[in-house]
């Protein structure tokens, strides 16, 4: 039998190609599904720190630029 290439392999080892590509997705995507972020609190929230804006600024320069 000639199934060590993809162009002469018969209906089965592209079968069973399918069927391992098709484990492995399954496994990644329960893998991604189930991890999860430990911050080490016990409630298992993240909470995120509130940045307040202050007063507005204006940056300017006086300088003249020279190109080189």
């Amino acid at each position: 039998m000639n199934n060590f290439s993809m162009f002469t392999a018969d209906r089965m080892t592209h079968l069973k190609v399918v069927a391992v590509a098709l484990v492995c997705a399954t496994l990644v995507a329960g893998l991604g599904v189930a991890a999860r972020v430990a911050d080490g609190s016990t409630d298992g929230r993240l909470e995120a720190t509130v940045i307040k804006a202050g007063k507005p600024v204006t940056a300017s320069t006086s300088e003249s630029r020279t190109i080189r």
